[in-house]
């Protein structure tokens, strides 16, 4: 497991190099694939989303099931050198919860079969994940003995292995609390300023946590500032600093806008692999969505051969 988590924290997209005679399930096949064991029937994604009839005739809500198809594993799970992956599902049913399912997808005869599926938990963060030796491997938080469901703060390695009976658990390992400490490493950047309202196109914006600190470019100037570590998940920025170069007020307008935003940071998360900061602000709570480099450099790869 040790070797497992060592990759899992490098991989937050795409697992093991896959020696397998064929390619791996695409986004795009999986985004109009059959998945069961999540409703009491099989449901067929469209453009990566399912909606079924309403709860009450002529009700406005329904159940309905979606592809997080930026978190996507591959790599052999069944042993028969093909390259399968490894997929995840969130479904709304009406309730309060947030669950996440695991999908375990393969070519049977050309076409993508899904091999199983489970449970992954409810309100469970995905830190990030890979495939290895045929088992797939989750880095995890969630709530621990004490914790509200609300508010996760254990860290886990979760395995799932797939058999003649479908995906199953075949391990779990707790390998901490979560601490701010969990942010240092890679550098992220900015791909979302508030929920799907992606980042302007033409200026990086970074960020990057080191120690007590974090350091990161706005697309014009560097910034720095302290960080105040509250409880898991919560904290706070202090002595927010920039460069002081100037640019075209489009990126001025952007950096301040960003770092006010920044400036009301108090709690984080992690989604599907992405570090997600709740922020504060003058017009009520806003999220910033940030991606592992590698990750957005294996995306930006993609963008360009498609």
């Amino acid at each position: 497991m040790a070797a497992a988590l060592v990759l899992a924290t490098a991989c937050s997209r795409g697992g093991t190099v896959a020696t397998a005679t064929e390619t791996a399930p695409s986004i795009a096949e999986l985004s109009s694939a059959t998945y069961g064991e999540i409703f009491e029937e099989p449901v067929t994604l469209v453009d990566g989303r399912w909606e079924g009839a309403p709860f009450v005739d002529g009700g406005a809500s329904r159940p309905s099931v979606g592809l997080v198809d930026h978190f996507v594993l591959t790599g052999d799970l069944d042993g028969d050198e093909s390259t399968d992956a490894a997929a995840v599902l969130w479904p709304s049913s009406g309730g309060s919860g947030t669950r996440l399912y695991l999908a375990a997808m393969g070519r049977l005869d050309g076409k993508i079969t899904n091999l199983g599926t489970a449970l992954i938990g409810d309100r469970v963060q995905i830190r990030s994940g890979v495939i290895d030796n045929g088992r797939i491997v989750l880095d995890l938080v969630r709530a621990g003995p004490t914790d509200a469901a609300c508010c996760p703060t254990e860290k886990a390695l979760v395995a799932w292995v797939l058999s003649e009976n479908g995906l199953s658990l075949a391990s779990e390992d707790v390998i901490g609390a979560l601490s701010i400490s969990d942010l240092e490493g890679p550098e992220w950047i900015l791909i979302e300023l508030g929920w799907e309202q992606p980042a302007p196109e033409g200026s990086e914006i970074t960020l990057r946590f080191v120690k007590d600190r974090v350091e990161g470019h706005t697309g014009c100037n560097s910034y720095f500032a302290g960080i105040t570590a509250g409880a898991p998940g919560e904290f706070g920025f202090n002595g927010m600093g920039t460069t002081r170069a100037a640019c075209p007020e489009p990126a001025m307008n952007l950096e301040r806008r960003y770092l006010k935003t920044l400036a009301g940071a108090s709690t984080y998360s992690f989604l599907g692999g992405r570090l997600v900061l709740g922020c504060e602000t003058e017009d009520g709570h806003v999220a910033l969505v940030f991606t592992p480099r590698e990750a957005a450099e294996e995306i930006e790869i993609e963008s360009d051969v498609e």
